[in-house]
């Protein structure tokens, strides 16, 4: 009985040392594993979340540097800020844009203040000079229209030089 009684005491020790040790390393396994997916999880959290703010945002504030849009401008290169061809922009801005768009905040139309960080300027360009087709065949125009309660943008029948000048004044914006 004794014997019983010892036998059963030390087998209790034993399972007690083997379920604490186990418990102790599977809780820092499970607190590694923990961590590892913690990490996995926000990585994975943060991609879906970048790419779905990116999408919620609306478009008037979204980038897309890639895109140039459908008219005429195909290619175009910005170099040094031409201040002269800005201020013939400003002018023709002022004589043929406020009516819809303000310089740095939201009207009919968007504001143009910091629009070259989010279009191309073939983008930019096209939809100065090409509007209708613009709205026809680009999704970020399309977009943009909803955006601004269906107020499609007016064509201005302004040359390529005009427009270049518009372009350059919003640079200084």
């Amino acid at each position: 009985m004794k014997l019983r009684f010892i036998s059963t005491a030390l087998m209790l020790t034993i399972c007690s040392f083997v379920i604490s040790c186990n418990s102790g390393s599977k809780g820092k396994e499970e607190q590694a594993v923990t961590t590892n997916e913690r990490k996995v999880e926000t990585k994975e959290e943060t991609k879906p979340a970048a790419s779905q703010n990116s999408q919620n945002l609306p478009p008037s504030e979204r980038v897309d540097l890639t895109n140039k849009g459908v008219g005429p401008i195909k290619s175009l290169e910005l170099k040094e800020l031409d201040q002269k061809l800005a201020d013939k922009g400003q002018e023709i801005y002022k004589n043929m844009c406020t009516a819809c768009h303000k310089p740095a905040k939201r009207f009919i139309g968007p504001a143009p203040k910091g629009i070259l960080e989010r279009r191309t300027p073939e983008w930019v360009m096209n939809m100065i000079l090409a509007p209708e087709k613009m709205l026809e065949s680009d999704p970020l125009a399309k977009e943009l229209l909803k955006e601004f309660n269906g107020a499609p943008m007016a064509n201005q029948n302004l040359s390529e030089e005009d427009a270049r000048a518009v372009l350059e004044y919003f640079r200084t914006l």
